[in-house]
């Protein structure tokens, strides 16, 4: 039977999150619900050992698949995942579970009454992070607000659910893919925002849920220096504006 949710999770040397024995708890939870589901998780080219963790756990957990792909960055990750996927919509979440699983009824409830994308926002002031990266948050907000989305508050939370054909549709028209650019870990990109963008330009309304957020990460992939992500991030979305006023998109 066709599920009602394929649940993406991109990889990436993610073995210490692996072994805080996140997939059980995802698995935990959605098991426990009455609609159809999936869990896709998509590999990075891992180097460490969470691929055979990965693997190890999906032997007994048939609604789970392991993608193998050549490290090539986040982005494409997820279109990976989201080739394979079944089901009627498709949810982006990350290993670390900072968003936990369970707020995905908070998202589902509107995909029920009609909303084709529903995402998920942390809000300004977020548990764990030091005064200046809030400070610094805001900033770019602001900047990123003046470019593109002004409406929507938080464009990289990773928590987000696409009706299945739309996205489909969409990820391939994002102008990062092309670039051939060789990828260095989950390389700063502003996927998140050029998809969104692409869902606006579409004219399909994005619905922003409020949903809990903790830095739950202890993997080697967080960002060792956050001014420096954050200007790379302000050009890449300075990219996706460019882009458009070029008309690459259509």
């Amino acid at each position: 039977m066709k599920p009602f949710i394929s649940v993406i999770i991109p990889n990436y040397n993610e073995q210490a999150n692996l072994e805080r024995g996140i997939l059980a708890d995802i698995s935990k939870y959605l098991s426990k619900q009455k609609y159809g589901w999936e869990v896709i998780i998509s590999d990075d080219g891992s180097t460490d050992q969470s691929a055979q963790i990965i693997k190890k756990f999906i032997k007994s957990h048939p609604n789970f698949r392991y993608l193998d792909n050549p490290h090539a960055g986040k982005p494409y990750a997820l279109r990976s995942g989201i080739n394979a996927a079944r089901g009627e919509y498709i949810l982006f979440t990350d290993m670390d579970q900072s968003t936990p699983i369970k707020e995905l009824a908070k998202l589902i409830k509107h995909a029920r009454s009609g909303s084709r994308v529903v995402i998920g926002s942390r809000g300004s002031r977020r548990k764990d992070s030091s005064l200046f990266r809030q400070l610094a948050s805001l900033i770019f907000l602001l900047a990123r607000r003046s470019i593109l989305l002004p409406r929507i508050k938080d464009t990289q939370c990773g928590f987000k659910l696409f009706e299945t054909k739309l996205v489909k549709d969409l990820f391939p028209q994002m102008r990062l893919f092309g670039r051939n650019q060789e990828a260095s870990g989950w390389k700063v990109t502003a996927y998140d925002v050029e998809l969104l963008y692409l869902v606006r330009k579409n004219k399909v309304m994005i619905q922003e849920v409020p949903v809990l957020w903790r830095d739950e990460d202890v993997s080697d992939n967080k960002s060792r220096n956050f001014i420096k992500e954050s200007i790379e991030m302000f050009f890449e979305i300075l990219r996706v504006r460019v882009n458009d006023l070029l008309g690459k998109y259509g």
